[in-house]
């Protein structure tokens, strides 16, 4: 094991990335956060001491955003959005090997929560942005720079609420980067790009079961906990049908390609078994998910509740969202309640025009002859905001990764980390791209 704490032996990519991961900026949805102010402040400070003005806006005590505006060489052009979230998961530090908001160096890697989602890429904006107007540069184009609070929860109390109260701060602009794209893997010993060009819409329900409250050692078979189980259950366990669109089919055909498989031989999840830990999550892309993730019933051993709750996250492909909320309703029956406790919509854009070009170019400078490949993010970003306002947002946070890195399992999972070189790759990738489109 090596680890390294001098400042002076980091980029700088990886002392902010580090910085950034000490706040607690926890969400635990429902409005419930231990806040992003500090690292807002944090942020802004950073953007200041290169040049930027920056503004900073709160939608609830402690839910802070900060925005600033980039002069481009080009005025002409219209604006670039290059956004990020400080907001994070919660991590429990008893399954961690390190303190998940230690900001941890060890093993050339940056530990901590928030170290792939987002604060990495938060970090290679500030740094991409200091090395263009550092050196008395300018970006090809005006620029938007947020710092968005809450994205964690669906972004109402950050890029929701500035889309929707402060829509100016975006004006101009036309197309949107963020996270989750332009990270690489390895196909049968190669290494590609995925750039994700569209994401899943979001439907957050939750399930309410109610029932006859009673001692525990009574016989009462009208039991909420029990209907819920059973709903519960069936929604967990459905198998939904493989749907594929225009992005999935496009990855599925230069999947084949590249690994010199017939597609007409091979399904499509056994095609994207083939890209090793990228299918955790490509293989979420072909179907709807829905996933219970939280129960909550009952006070005392020996008494039967009348309520019992969970919470369901349902992915579905763009513009299935009502049909499929039309089948779970089916699924579980007319005795089990839902409310919809949030959704948003899907994205869907076409693997091609001069930002995608100007992304496979800077990529294949580079790292000459890895192809870029399209993909469909299993998740959601704040560009669902931003596409309310006409702004067609990417996932682009480019890094280039070991093969043997279970990427997709970094991302709400344990021990969450990335490679310094990884964050010095992404810097320098990102700021040429800013310098040229």
């Amino acid at each position: 094991m090596t680890s390294a704490t001098d400042d002076t032996t980091l980029d700088e990519t990886a002392v902010i990335a580090r910085d950034l991961i000490r706040f607690d900026t926890t969400n635990y949805g429902e409005g419930r956060s231990n806040g992003e102010s500090d690292a807002a402040a944090y942020v802004a400070a950073r953007l200041e001491s290169i040049g930027l003005r920056t503004q900073s806006f709160e939608s609830d005590p402690g839910r802070t955003s900060v925005v600033a505006r980039v002069e481009g060489r080009d005025r002409s052009k219209p604006a670039l959005v290059v956004h990020g979230h400080l907001d994070v998961v919660p991590a429990d530090p008893r399954n961690w090997t390190v303190d998940p908001f230690g900001g941890v160096i060890k093993d050339g890697m940056l530990w901590g929560r928030g170290a792939v989602d987002m604060k990495n890429m938060d970090a290679m904006i500030i740094t991409a942005l200091g090395d263009i107007l550092g050196s008395g540069r300018q970006p090809e184009r005006d620029l938007v720079v947020a710092f968005f609070a809450d994205e964690e929860d669906g972004g109402r109390r950050g890029s929701h609420h500035l889309v929707k109260n402060h829509p100016e701060l975006f004006a101009g602009a036309t197309e949107a980067i963020s996270e989750v794209g332009g990270y690489s893997i390895e196909l049968d010993g190669r290494r590609a790009y995925l750039m994700q060009t569209g994401e899943k819409s979001l439907v957050w329900i939750k399930l309410v079961a109610r029932g006859r409250a009673a001692h525990g050692s009574r016989l009462i078979r009208d039991n909420a906990i029990t209907k819920l189980a059973e709903a519960v259950v069936a929604i967990g366990r459905r198998d939904w049908p493989i749907q594929l669109t225009a992005t999935t089919t496009q990855l599925l055909s230069e999947l084949a390609r590249l690994l010199d498989i017939d597609p007409e031989r091979v399904g499509p999840d056994e095609l994207v078994l083939r890209t090793g830990t990228a299918s955790g999550f490509i293989l979420a892309t072909l179907r709807t998910t829905t996933n219970p993730t939280l129960l909550n019933a009952g006070y005392k051993h020996n008494v039967i509740p009348d309520t019992a709750e969970a919470l369901i996250d349902i992915r579905t492909l763009p513009g299935e969202e009502d049909k499929v909320l039309d089948q779970v309703r089916e699924l579980i029956g007319p005795d089990i309640e839902i409310e919809v406790m949030h959704r948003d919509v899907g994205l869907e854009a076409a693997f091609g025009g001069p930002l995608i070009d100007a992304i496979i170019d800077t990529l294949g400078t580079h790292d000459p002859g890895a192809p870029v490949l399209p993909y469909l993010l299993s998740g959601g970003t704040d560009n669902k905001a931003l596409s309310l306002i006409g702004i067609t947002g990417y996932g682009f946070a480019p890094l280039r990764l070991p093969a043997d890195l279970d990427f997709p399992g970094m991302f709400h999972g344990v021990d969450e980390r990335v490679p310094l070189d990884a964050l010095v790759f992404g810097r320098t990738v990102l700021r040429d791209l800013l310098l040229t489109y």
